[in-house]
């Protein structure tokens, strides 16, 4: 008789070890929040986690028997029954070539949400895993919802603006035509006293009807509908026009407009009336901020990539705590101004250097005056962009 013997110690501890990481392997699957699905080349469920079984409400002894996908996807049909999803699962599974990796977003009839992928592993098996992201698809949606509810709001308010403003344009321009036609000596002489309630009349529309504009203006702007008319701008004409503007002002308040530009300095591309119109708002904010038989000036210059307009006054100045609020709708610095309004003068006249793609800034000293310096950019392609 003759006896064998084999030293299988290392062998049975490998053997071992390889079943504790097997353990442990299928202990992890077990805990996963995640459903996981291993199918073979065959199309056949060789691996599955409860998390899988739960999530589609299958047997977990049905599962065991190594059921074909397309058994799997009959069972889970009466949650999801997308036909062009599970053909893509299926393919992902069955497929010989082309084994890649293929994200999905299953929207189930429960209203809940899965992200799926499909992963093919080395032996040809490719293994699913489903992750539930129902509180995050509803917490996007809500989002997305009040966005959109925000949004509509803000049309409706810009829409009812517009409608508001055009409503009002026209018996105000119908006021201020017989205003004018009132004034005109062909139409017989006025006593003093008509005329001075004539000449309020026609201060007070032309003061509405601006304030009216601006409220559109600025109703465009903020909807994004604002289109720039650009072309060549006269620096030099731009800032007389402006000018020409605030002259009744700078008489009434014997202010004087000190004007410091090089009669070569040219133009630049812009908006030609959008211009005047910041320069006409930062004029009257000067003089409506300076005393009495004081001077405002202006002023501009040429840089490499730009225009500076610079806007002085030696009024009361601004506190640093009101300073970054001087350009917000409404807002109505008044503290040693006589001409109060209604705080949108300043406003505009960021929106429009902006819309040139420009900036503005604003110095400041409490009981030394303001000054406002507006950049606006010479680099055509720069002012197309924002105007776009």
């Amino acid at each position: 008789v003759t006896y064998l013997f084999d030293d299988v110690t290392e062998s049975l501890d490998l053997a071992r070890r390889f079943d504790g990481l097997i353990r442990v392997q299928r202990e992890t699957l077990d805990s996963l929040a995640e459903g996981v699905a291993v199918f073979g080349s065959n199309g056949r469920a060789q691996l599955f986690n409860p998390a899988f079984a739960k999530m589609w409400k299958l047997s977990p002894d049905a599962l065991r028997e190594q059921p074909h996908i397309d058994t799997v996807e009959n069972w889970c049909r009466p949650l999801f029954d997308d036909v062009s999803s599970w053909r893509t699962i299926r393919e992902a599974i069955t497929a010989i070539e082309n084994r890649v990796d293929v994200p999905l977003k299953l929207e189930r009839k429960d209203g809940s949400v899965l992200d799926c992928m499909t992963r093919p592993l080395p032996d040809g098996a490719t293994m699913l895993t489903f992750q539930d992201i129902t509180d995050t698809e509803n917490v996007e949606r809500a989002l997305r919802e009040s966005n959109e509810a925000l949004e509509a709001a803000d049309q409706m308010k810009v829409d009812f603006v517009h409608h508001v403003s055009y409503e009002l344009r026209a018996p105000l321009t119908t006021i201020i035509g017989f205003a004018h036609f009132l004034s005109d000596p062909s139409t017989g002489p006025l006593t003093a006293k008509q005329a001075e309630y004539l000449d309020y009349v026609t201060k007070s529309t032309n003061a509405l009807l601006a304030l009216t504009n601006n409220i559109l203006d600025l109703a465009t702007i903020d909807a994004g509908a604002m289109k720039l008319e650009l072309g060549p701008v006269d620096i030099g004409k731009a800032i007389e026009a402006a000018a020409e503007g605030i002259q009744d002002r700078l008489a009434t308040d014997r202010i004087r407009l000190k004007v410091d530009v090089d009669p070569r300095i040219g133009s630049f591309v812009g908006d030609e009336r959008r211009v005047v119109q910041v320069l006409y708002n930062l004029l009257a904010n000067a003089v409506g901020f300076s005393p009495q038989d004081a001077a405002v000036g202006i002023s501009a210059k040429r840089t490499d990539h730009a225009i500076i307009f610079t806007v002085t006054d030696s009024g009361p100045g601004i506190a640093p705590d009101v300073k970054d609020k001087v350009f917000d709708w409404f807002e109505s610095h008044s503290h040693g101004s006589r001409h109060r309004g209604a705080g949108l003068g300043l406003s505009l006249v960021r929106s429009f250097v902006e819309l040139h793609g420009g900036k503005v800034r604003v110095d400041s000293l409490v009981g030394k005056g303001t000054t406002v310096t507006c950049d606006f950019p010479t680099d055509q392609a720069v002012q197309r962009n924002a105007a776009e």
